[in-house]
């Protein structure tokens, strides 16, 4: 993920709605004991959030879910108005999304945090299990492009893990934050369950300094490599979801009609701004020219632009010039080495707020920053493939591994393709969705990070797991313990030899049909 912010030393923040250029308010920028402050209130919180028992939690958290789908359509008209999304974009990839995390959440979670018992193999005369804990005091750090939902994500799964939150929301889409505040105020959540800092690189260096058991990030590859390093420094542990270059992988029998529909959706949607947007489209040479000019006609009959309340566009603003520079340089540099423009490329000139029109390319190669560096924005380069195999080493040449999808009639097909490219999800006939289904854990693997969200594995990343064991018997001696036999080493080389010779284990399981 890019950023679209310089550092500020201003003793606020404004807000300002890209798509249109207006003000839309302004929050503090917290220094460092501003945060130890909200840090300590957390903390404070911790001690009566986490005393509670889970059904109580998910209740409370119940009580959330009502409010967001009571307010959903003003929720989504706030975030519109920072982001520059469309306000149905808004709805269902922001408020929509959360809510359904919720429920899920209130359902799957007593059975995913609920102590177990486990095998003690040898030791027989004892009685083991596990329990999960708390962490503590959980850091956010969350992005501008999702700034409600990639806040509430690991937000609303660290409380229900039992924990407080002290949440640093985006410098670029501060009144997200207060947009959250509100909710959980309204939904009657006691004072230190959840803080929001403000501010922008300063006030999260300093969340990450603040003594939190947990930090969660998303954000940049760049600025998750220096939370890291600070976090180091502490051994506090961290949850990175970080950047992506995604690729779409269009084999010679796809449907074409669908595969062209799904890059452009998936190219395009919030202005290229997501983390799982279609970065690189990888077509062998025979059906090439089919594709692009099927991709070219869906994208020319895009509509662009600043909502005017009937709800008639399908792209947005990006986020800022800043960024909407970044997308010049790579595709200048691009044209420069020989790419062709098909449609856009340029700047929207026409319009107030910060626009640039969806672009489609050709004729790219992995010489250039297109097909290597993370452009996050509305850019789709598609680059002529001899085959398959040649498609699906490109995808793999990447530092990056967040998500990828093949595009294919034959579904064994897509299946063993997706099975060799390297990312954390890989969707078939589809992309970005997998982010969407909460119970599948979403995260990437080099350098777009590490942990999970979403799923049982990203509800386990906010516990600790704590192992018992308890006597069963209640002898006065152990075979272990002091005084010995007189010679010990016979006896228990005897005895493993009994009990773990793999032959006679393996017989008895296939007597018992047993795997245990």
């Amino acid at each position: 993920m890019k950023e679209a912010a310089e550092e500020t030393t201003q003793a606020t923040i404004q807000s300002r709605n890209p798509a249109t250029g207006d003000l839309l308010g302004d929050v503090p920028v917290m220094d460092e004991a501003e945060v130890r402050q909200r840090v300590q209130r957390a903390r404070k919180g911790f001690e009566s959030w986490s005393a509670l028992t889970l059904s109580e939690r998910l209740r409370r958290l119940g009580r959330l879910q009502d409010v967001l789908a009571r307010d959903s359509r003003s929720i989504a008209g706030r975030i519109a108005a920072e982001t520059g999304k469309p306000r149905h974009e808004a709805l269902v990839t922001e408020v929509t999304a959360t809510c359904d995390l919720i429920r899920t959440l209130r359902r799957t979670a007593p059975g995913i945090l609920r102590a177990r018992p486990v095998g003690t193999g040898f030791l027989k005369t004892k009685r083991a299990w596990k329990a999960y804990e708390p962490v503590g005091v959980v850091g956010v750090i969350s992005p501008w492009n999702y700034p409600f939902t990639l806040s509430m994500a690991p937000v609303v799964t660290a409380l229900a893990a039992g924990n407080t939150v002290v949440l640093k929301p985006s410098e670029v889409t501060p009144l997200v934050g207060q947009v959250i505040e509100d909710a959980f105020s309204s939904a009657g959540f006691p004072e230190g369950t959840l803080e929001v800092v403000t501010g922008a690189g300063g006030t999260g260096a300093a969340l990450v300094g603040s003594s939190v058991d947990m930090i969660h990030f998303t954000g940049s590859t760049a600025t998750g490599r220096r939370i890291l390093a600070a976090a180091a420094d502490s051994l506090t542990p961290v949850v990175m979801e970080l950047g992506g270059k995604d690729p779409m992988i269009v084999c010679e029998d796809a449907d074409l009609e669908r595969a062209a529909n799904g890059a452009v959706w998936a190219g395009f949607s919030n202005s290229g701004q997501i983390c799982m947007s279609v970065e690189r489209v990888y077509v062998p040479s025979p059906i090439h020219d089919e594709f692009v000019e099927r991709v070219v006609a869906r994208t020319r009959e895009l509509r662009q632009g600043p909502e005017l309340g009937d709800g008639n566009i399908d792209i947005g603003a990006m986020i800022a010039p800043s960024q909407i520079g970044i997308v010049e340089e790579h595709v200048e540099d691009a044209v420069g080495r020989g790419a062709r423009v098909e449609t856009g490329g340029v700047r929207r000139g026409d319009l107030a707020g910060d626009f640039f029109e969806p672009t489609v390319l050709t004729g790219v190669d992995h010489d250039m920053r297109i097909m290597r560096e993370e452009t996050f924005g509305p850019v789709l380069p598609i680059m002529r493939v001899r085959d398959e195999r040649e498609a699906i080493r490109l995808a793999n040449d990447t530092p990056y591994g967040l998500t990828a999808s093949v595009w294919t009639r034959d579904k064994a097909k897509g299946r063993r393709i997706a099975a060799e490219l390297r990312a954390g999800s890989v969707l078939i006939n589809d992309h970005i969705t997998a982010y969407g289904i909460t119970e599948l854990p979403f995260g990437g693997v080099g350098d777009s990070g590490f942990g999970r969200v979403h799923g049982p594995e990203g509800l386990l990343e906010f516990v600790e797991v704590k192992s018992y064991v308890e006597d069963r018997l209640g002898l006065p001696s152990e075979p272990f313990w002091f005084p010995g036999f007189d010679d010990p080493l016979e006896l228990f080389a005897r005895i493993n030899g009994f009990l773990y010779r793999a032959r006679w284990t393996d017989r008895i399981r296939s007597l018992f049909g047993s795997d245990r």
